[in-house]
């Protein structure tokens, strides 16, 4: 390749928190528009912000889960600008000494270990919505404005340029998303915008050190918006290059319709938002206690669990990562693994049946019909050979279905594994009278013939029969 892509992303996560970032008005999604708002959040004359303590908590258990320093001394600033959604004319943010800096995140692409270095995170309010009459900014006559969201708090987690492709975007904000949601300080719904992307996109010729000019696309609110975005700027600013065009700086918005970026607006610089100290605010002051204790709060993260459903589960690097990547789904294994089932056993059915099931109803493994205490009875119930493997997966979409558990399933539809030797010997002997064929190949020396002929004992037996007890037995009379 000729070109690099280079880019930074800015990644804007609303905080989970009951009432604003400098207000009481509430943060819940949704309602009737220009609702939720108050003389505060809409900056009348002569209103006081107070800060939100739980706004401040939330960013220093975010910048410490992403390694970063927590600044013993912050402060808010007034970020000035000029747009029909920010109702102050100012966006109340932190500029010169955000609350945390220099940390760092650690991905995986292509079996790859790469570390993207996080340059700031800084509290924040979020501005309002523009409600357009078309299905983008670019194609709408008319826009309306909805307020609700001005002042919902807001952390913005902005990267240093280290990301080299849209592949590796992606990987950072789906494990940036898999920690948000293991803190639990935002439910990082990217279709409702509590995750957004802003991604700073440039090219440089391969091995070149300086930085090209700079195109953004603002509020990408998908992974795969985010990825084929980078992808169609990265290549659209290569072409213009070979060109011979210069590449403007400006701000670029995503159409999905069209599978293409489109000019908004001339990008500002940093100079152009006159940032200056926010006047009604006090700075902030945090202590090694507060830090510490924040600390001592954090749950076990991805990459922590990861490590140990390895170690002490043995389960593989793959199996881990998918069942640590949602904080649901990892403790369900754990709890499965509780209530007395072998992990690497509860782990198959998670990462097969269970997980198709879960998938399909659009649902995460904590609202599963099938809790934990389920799966572990269920496994039970194979362990002990009062079922089998093939009868467990009907006896799964059964206990998903009804809510039952398993044991009671197994006795209302019959489904107890036959055991009797008399009995399946019964069923094999007719299995190799009625396929002479395979029969004559197995003993032929085509030992793949006589799966065919476990197959048909296990259909006779509707799938109840012991597996074991039937490969012994073929294999008995096979050589008689």
């Amino acid at each position: 390749m000729k070109y690099e892509t280079v880019v930074g992303l800015e990644v804007h996560t609303e905080l989970k928190t009951k009432s604003k970032i400098f207000c009481g008005c509430t943060t819940e999604f949704g309602g009737d528009q220009n609702t939720h708002v108050c003389p505060v959040c809409l900056g009348l004359p002569g209103v006081l912000p107070v800060l939100n303590e739980k706004v401040l908590e939330y960013a220093i258990k975010v910048g410490l889960a992403l390694n970063c320093d927590i600044l013993p001394f912050s402060k808010f600033d007034r970020k000035n600008y000029y747009y029909p959604d920010l109702p102050k004319n100012f966006q109340t943010s932190q500029y010169d000494l955000p609350i945390c800096l220099n940390g760092h995140l650690d991905i995986e692409v292509g079996g790859e270990t790469k570390r993207i270095r996080i340059t700031r995170i800084h509290m924040e309010e979020d501005a309002g919505k523009l409600v357009h009459s078309g299905s983008t900014i670019s194609t709408s006559d008319s826009s309306n404005v909805d307020y609700n969201r001005t002042g919902v708090p807001l952390l913005e987690i902005v990267s240093e340029p280290d990301i080299r492709s849209g592949e590796e975007a992606r990987a950072y904000v789906e494990k940036l998303r898999s920690i948000l949601k293991y803190l639990d300080v935002s439910d990082v719904r990217m279709e409702e915008g509590s995750l957004r992307c802003d991604a700073n996109i440039s090219i440089r010729l391969m091995g070149e050190e300086k930085l090209g000019t700079k195109t953004e696309i603002k509020n990408m609110n998908s992974l795969t918006a985010l990825q084929k975005g980078i992808e169609y700027e990265a290549l659209r600013q290569a072409e213009a290059l070979e060109d011979g065009e210069a590449i403007v700086q400006e701000t670029r918005t995503w159409d999905d319709s069209k599978g293409m970026t489109l000019s908004m607006r001339k990008k500002e610089k940093e100079n152009d938002y006159r940032y200056f100290p926010e006047p009604d605010l006090v700075p902030i002051v945090v202590s090694p206690e507060q830090v510490e204790a924040a600390r001592q709060s954090l749950p076990e993260l991805p990459d922590a669990k990861q490590a140990r459903f390895m170690k002490e589960y043995g389960l593989n690097d793959e199996d881990s990562r998918i069942l640590t990547a949602l904080r649901e789904t990892a403790d369900y294994l754990d709890a499965t693994v509780k209530a007395g089932a072998d992990a690497k056993t509860a782990a198959n059915w998670m990462l097969g049946d269970l997980s198709k099931m879960v998938n399909e109803n659009n649902l995460t493994f904590d609202k599963a019909p099938v809790t934990p205490d389920m799966l572990a009875g269920m496994i039970a119930l194979i362990n002990k050979g009062t079922i089998s493997g093939k009868i467990a997966k009907k006896v799964i979409v059964g206990m998903w279905d009804t809510g039952k558990r398993a044991d009671v399933i197994v006795e209302e539809q019959g489904l107890v594994q036959i055991t009797d030797t008399g009995a399946i010997e019964e069923i094999v002997k007719q299995v190799i009278a009625d396929n002479p064929k395979p029969v004559e190949d197995v003993k032929s020396g085509n030992g793949k013939a006589i799966g065919f002929l476990v197959g048909q004992v296990m259909k006779a037996s509707k799938g109840r029969a012991n597996p074991g007890m039937v490969n012994q037995l073929l294999q008995k009379y096979l050589k008689d």
